[in-house]
């Protein structure tokens, strides 16, 4: 058994039952999420939910979820015994991001994820190219992308961004 966090940062409130209904159903029990206000989006709603199950608990939470559009969350299961933590990420516009973790909450990046980077970056003439191909690895894409939603709310003055096309 693991524990973890449901971290739903922000979903339009009409998907709110829906996600409730999606979480009971992982966790084979009420879920019972305390949604408020959201206030980065207008109608917009987030909730964070404390969860204890099996192993594959994570996992079976994001995928249950990242299904609808407009949905901003994060699953964090916590290390065990026998394995590591993960963390799962999801933006609608980045899509779902996967990484495990360290007991002290770290990304880890595997051997073969290392190498997958360099050998990406090889062929490149950017030089910063090993620096974007890591920075994506470590999810600071996906870490950029909910800063925002994860501190509205909670007191914390808000930065907004503004995407210059």
């Amino acid at each position: 058994m693991t524990t973890g966090v449901l971290y739903i940062h922000s979903a339009p409130r009409a998907l709110a039952p829906h996600i409730d209904w999606a979480a009971s159903g992982v966790l084979d029990a009420p879920a019972r999420l305390q949604w408020r206000e959201q206030p980065v989006g207008r109608s917009l709603v987030r909730a964070e939910l404390t969860w204890r199950g099996r192993e594959d608990t994570g996992a079976r939470l994001a995928s249950a979820i990242r299904g609808w559009d407009d949905v901003r969350f994060e699953v964090i299961q916590d290390p065990t015994a026998a394995a590591d933590g993960a963390r799962w990420s999801c933006t609608p516009e980045l899509g779902i991001y996967h990484a495990a973790t360290d007991r002290a909450g770290n990304t880890v990046l595997g051997e073969d994820r290392v190498r997958a980077c360099i050998e990406r970056a090889a062929g490149s003439r950017d030089p910063r190219a090993l620096e974007k191909e890591l920075s994506i690895a470590l999810g600071e894409p996906w870490d950029e992308d909910l800063e925002i939603y994860r501190h509205a709310g909670e007191g914390v003055r808000m930065r907004w961004l503004q995407r210059v096309v």
